[in-house]
């Protein structure tokens, strides 16, 4: 019999392993909703026969979270979610079982066993980096200098409006850093490593708009999320 991981705890003879899932988001799927893509894996799981565990209480549902939930639109290649399941499944054998199940847009780029005494996904999350595309008149100077006047500001009061009202707060406080990518004639890509904790998430098109971009960026994509390490 294969000896089970250290991270594996038998618990009323149930094997609970809690399972770290790094996928990429693609074009084909970035208009889906978080409730969406939440079905989506449900159903993926499913048809591979993973053994989800589920939540106790009147409601039972599946004991699976994502990291940070993906706005609309927005690619990524660092999304994270943890799973818990009931019976063992190699890191391996679920990437060739669940991989099979999923549709185009979606790819798995890693599984790992993690304890399941960690602290919950959502709450390891500080800071997610995206790369924004964004329409441009200015010049390279123009925008590096944009970068450079924003990242010297102590704060930056913002007000964003939502369907309960607007929501003011310090958007400099969200910003961790900003570069320049790449710059051609007409369209900049830039850099951002935003805030993303209990005080608040930093959105790029946000950012766009207080480096004086007028154009919405024609793409957001996630590179990373930085979880706290300790």
């Amino acid at each position: 019999m294969t000896p089970l991981p250290p991270d594996v705890i038998i618990i009323q003879r149930i094997i609970m392993q809690r399972l770290r899932i790094r996928f990429s988001r693609g074009e084909e799927i970035k208009y889906i909703s978080h409730l969406d893509m939440m079905r989506l894996w449900q159903r993926a799981l499913n048809r591979a026969d993973v053994a989800l565990a589920y939540s106790e209480g009147f409601s039972p549902h599946p004991r699976m979270s994502l990291a940070l939930p993906l706005a609309l639109g927005v690619t990524s290649e660092a999304e994270l979610m943890d799973i818990v399941v009931e019976k063992f499944i190699s890191p391996h054998a679920f990437t060739s079982a669940v991989g099979r199940q999923l549709p185009r847009g979606v790819a798995i780029n890693g599984v790992f066993n993690i304890p399941l005494n960690l602290p919950s996904l959502q709450s390891q999350v500080r800071q997610a980096e995206y790369a924004a595309a964004i329409p441009t008149d200015k010049k390279k100077g123009e925008v590096e200098s944009a970068i450079s006047a924003l990242l010297d500001r102590d704060s930056l009061p913002w007000e964003h409006r939502r369907d309960t009202g607007p929501h003011k707060y310090d958007l400099r406080a969200l910003i961790d850093d900003l570069w320049l990518i790449d710059w051609r004639e007409g369209l900049c890509n830039i850099g951002m490593l935003l805030r993303c904790d209990s005080s608040g998430s930093g959105r790029p098109e946000q950012v766009a708009i207080a480096l004086g971009f007028e154009k919405y960026p024609e793409s957001i994509h996630r590179c990373k999320l930085v979880l706290k390490t300790s």
